[in-house]
């Protein structure tokens, strides 16, 4: 499970960031050699970018590589940061549960109301509910975390399950 995980959210982040580059890369050396930039690029770009920060959240939070603020647990009991990362798991589950539940509906609201992006009219909807997917998906990893937390060997190394 943690291999199809690492695959479908470095896929996902990969292909889009790859698309980031060969949209820009086309639309500068249009606007240079053709004096015509490719219409939309802007929000195809912001597209692919919420592509690239939402497909890779599961990942970076199954292998512990968020922002970290840990310079205090040199003073603390183990089994105190082991109890305080368990609890910061599981707000950080409860909130990314929270929020993802948000955007599926919003998603859902954007699709019955028929939400486009201003130039394109690309719908948002499928973007938005991607969006709570991944933010469920990255609040299942933290969840799992509460119970099961990162040994210190795997955080410095990128943590497994």
């Amino acid at each position: 499970m943690n291999k199809f995980l690492d695959r479908l959210c470095s896929l996902i982040a990969g292909l889009a960031l790859f698309g980031i580059m060969v949209l820009t890369f086309l639309d500068v050396s249009g606007r240079k050699f053709l004096s015509h930039s490719i219409p939309g690029s802007l929000e195809l770009t912001e597209l692919l970018m919420v592509v690239v920060i939402f497909g890779a959240l599961p990942l970076v939070s199954r292998k512990g590589e968020h922002v970290l603020f840990d310079s205090l647990d040199g003073f603390w009991p183990a089994s105190f940061v082991k109890f305080q990362k368990s609890l910061v798991n599981l707000f950080c589950s409860i909130a990314l549960l929270a929020l993802g539940w948000l955007m599926i509906s919003t998603g859902i609201d954007f699709a019955a109301y028929g939400e486009t992006t201003a130039q394109l009219k690309i719908s948002k909807a499928p973007f938005i509910m991607g969006m709570g997917f991944m933010c469920a998906l990255a609040g299942i990893v933290h969840l799992i975390l509460v119970f099961n937390p990162l040994r210190e060997d795997e955080e410095s190394e990128g943590g497994v399950l």
